[in-house]
């Protein structure tokens, strides 16, 4: 038994490692906000967005992870939830949605500093360190169906992609993929000979 219990004990430590839990500091940074002009489009997880609720944009958290942000400069804080993928301006870490913003006060500043503190994931965060570095992938998504039979009928029409369910409005889509990427740059280098080909598509962040 003495034995036992300190293998146990090393092996829960192992499991914990680059795994973020529930009220540790994910990230501390810039936040922005966006509004008007993205107010009922589509976002990077299909959703609708809707500057009115509290949700963000994260360039690798899972979608739907929620994450309280704090504004640094007054002390103000929000629970947001993870539909969309951004921001890509340097130095920025968050992009809240115009409820959001307000909620922290940051509206009229547009950026403000912010730490993210993780409420709730459905998926393992992992944090970066040695030998566990989060890099951002890339795919090209290429259509969206309601059937998976559609999905992968169009799928069969084009080498190496690959149909993956996905929940949008408590209903299943399935999506069809094409290729892994580590830039947007060789994502659109393929996606414009698919154009080329005759298929629609856009460059999109895997979420992690």
């Amino acid at each position: 038994m003495t034995r036992i219990l300190p293998f146990l004990f090393c092996l829960a430590l192992l499991s914990s490692c680059g795994t973020t839990r529930s009220g540790k500091v994910i990230d501390q940074g810039e936040a922005s906000w966006y509004g008007p002009g993205f107010h009922g489009n589509q976002t990077a997880n299909g959703e609708i967005y809707d500057q009115n609720k509290l949700t963000a944009a994260h360039r690798t958290l899972p979608f739907n992870t929620v994450v309280r942000v704090v504004n640094l400069n007054n002390g103000k804080r929000v629970d947001v939830r993870i539909n969309d993928r951004g921001p890509y301006a340097r130095g920025r870490i968050i992009d809240l949605s115009r409820a959001a913003a307000d909620k922290i006060d940051m509206i009229n500043s547009g950026v403000a500093p912010v730490r993210l503190i993780l409420v709730s994931s459905e998926d393992p965060i992992r944090t970066r360190g040695p030998g566990n570095i989060n890099r951002e992938e890339f795919t090209i998504q290429l259509a969206s169906f309601n059937s998976r039979s559609d999905a992968e009928a169009y799928s069969n029409q084009i080498r190496n992609s690959r149909v993956v369910n996905a929940r949008v409005d408590n209903r299943t889509v399935y999506r069809v993929y094409f290729g892994r990427y580590r830039s947007t740059d060789a994502a659109q280098r393929d996606l414009n000979r698919l154009k080329r080909r005759g298929h629609e598509g856009y460059v999109r962040q895997i979420q992690n």
